[in-house]
């Protein structure tokens, strides 16, 4: 028998296989799981247990752009630039997001 808290969550936790690794994705915010306005700017945290992770990444999600800023910035994930593979799975659920890293650098 499982848990209903495990069935249902407080708080948002994807579990993710990132290039064959484990690693855990998960909000603090738990409007996340019943509010869609929510999911305007929002943060999430990335775990992922490897050595070359010295402390978890803090993430800055932006699921809406202006069409005036589309001109002033640049695809980070555009043709001949190496994307992480964690911003294109963010990016199965809110396409066309941006995804700031605050100084922390993206793992590939």
């Amino acid at each position: 028998q499982v848990s209903p808290r495990l069935r249902t969550p407080r708080l948002p936790v994807w579990l993710c296989s990132v290039l064959g690794r484990h690693s855990v994705l998960f909000g603090t915010d738990s409007r996340l799981l019943s509010d869609w306005k929510s999911e305007r700017i929002f943060h999430l945290y990335f775990y992922s247990g490897q050595q070359e992770q010295t402390q978890t990444a803090h993430l800055t999600i932006d699921t809406h752009s202006h069409h005036w800023e589309e001109a002033q910035r640049e695809d980070p994930c555009s043709p001949g630039k190496r994307c992480p593979a964690l911003e294109m799975a963010i990016r199965t659920k809110w396409a066309g997001a941006t995804i700031n890293w605050n100084g922390t650098d993206p793992l590939f």
